[in-house]
């Protein structure tokens, strides 16, 4: 059931709303459940936001915005879904006790995916009493406008399962990666957390101010990163000779770079000074504004990496 015409969403804050405005946009039904009193509106807004958004990426030319139903019940939302996204709360107590509720309600070959980014997926499904059909989906925010998921399964995964969900994330517009291992942040939460813990070890160092770091990204490394991978990227950077080449000859540099690394720690004033930098970054301009800026330019980008051969 790889079509997958029936969806759920449990949760509707950022990340469901997200999911829902995509699933949405791929011409399928989706039913909602959260049980805050402003959900609904909420939701609508988001995917009043998103679909000129989705359009441009040429997403919605199966998409309905009005196929959604709102539920204060997760057993009736999850009912009658093929496949159902789970982004509640990241606390297991939530978690567990959501799966215990719509268990005994889900057809027997539907597909539960959570979106959990800190929760491992054996975490979760010690809170289901036959997880064969639950497994991770871990997107990046917002979800539909970033491709990336991280699936998982393991020993308790039924057969078909990743599969099935691959496929339909693949025709709502995602790119996947399969995790392999039950690892903490997954994996390219920690490839975020090694690149912040370093930004945060320079401005503490007073190597450069907070702005500056990000500029260094985003001006750099970010640009290439959206093309191709760091591995791939320093293939490339030795010519001819390849990764093999780019080794012989950097392994000492990245050796003394790696050595030298900082390890800072996430404290109050670590945070205070993150904080006080990213206000003066800002200059005046809000969250939404801020976002509305991240939204449009990462737009451009992936209007132009689709149009790549």
């Amino acid at each position: 059931m790889a079509n997958f015409e029936k969806t759920a969403c449990l949760g509707a804050g950022v990340i469901g709303a997200s999911w829902t405005a995509l699933f949405l946009a791929s011409g399928r039904s989706v039913a909602v459940y959260d049980p805050a009193p402003d959900a609904e509106k909420l939701v609508r807004d988001y995917i009043t936001r998103a679909w000129p958004v989705m359009e441009a990426l040429g997403l919605t030319e199966r998409g309905d915005p009005e196929a959604v139903t709102f539920h204060l019940d997760a057993s009736e939302a999850a009912k009658s879904a093929d496949f159902i996204q789970e982004s509640v709360p990241e606390r297991i107590a939530i978690k567990h006790g959501l799966f215990a509720e719509i268990e005994p309600h889900l057809k027997v070959d539907a597909v539960l995916a959570s979106s959990a980014s800190g929760l491992t997926l054996g975490q979760m499904q010690a809170g289901s009493k036959n997880p064969s059909r639950m497994i991770l989906g871990h997107p990046f925010n917002p979800p539909h406008l970033i491709p990336l998921v991280e699936i998982m399964g393991n020993e308790h995964t039924a057969e078909g399962v990743i599969e099935a969900a691959e496929a339909f994330y693949a025709d709502v517009g995602k790119t996947t990666i399969r995790v392999q291992k039950e690892v903490p942040g997954h994996v390219a939460n920690r490839l975020q957390a090694a690149v912040w813990r370093e930004a945060i070890h320079l401005v503490q160092s007073g190597v450069a101010s907070v702005a500056d770091v990000d500029k260094a990204m985003s001006a750099g490394p970010g640009l290439r990163w959206a093309a191709m991978g760091p591995t791939m990227l320093f293939n490339l950077g030795a010519g001819p000779g390849g990764l093999a080449a780019f080794c012989d000859h950097f392994s000492d540099t990245f050796n003394g770079w790696w050595d030298d690394l900082g390890a800072p720690v996430l404290d109050d004033p670590t945070a205070d000074m993150l904080v006080e930098g990213v206000a003066e970054a800002a200059d005046g301009r809000s969250v939404q504004e801020l976002s509305a800026e991240r939204d449009r330019m990462i737009l451009a980008m992936q209007q132009a990496l689709r149009a790549k051969p």
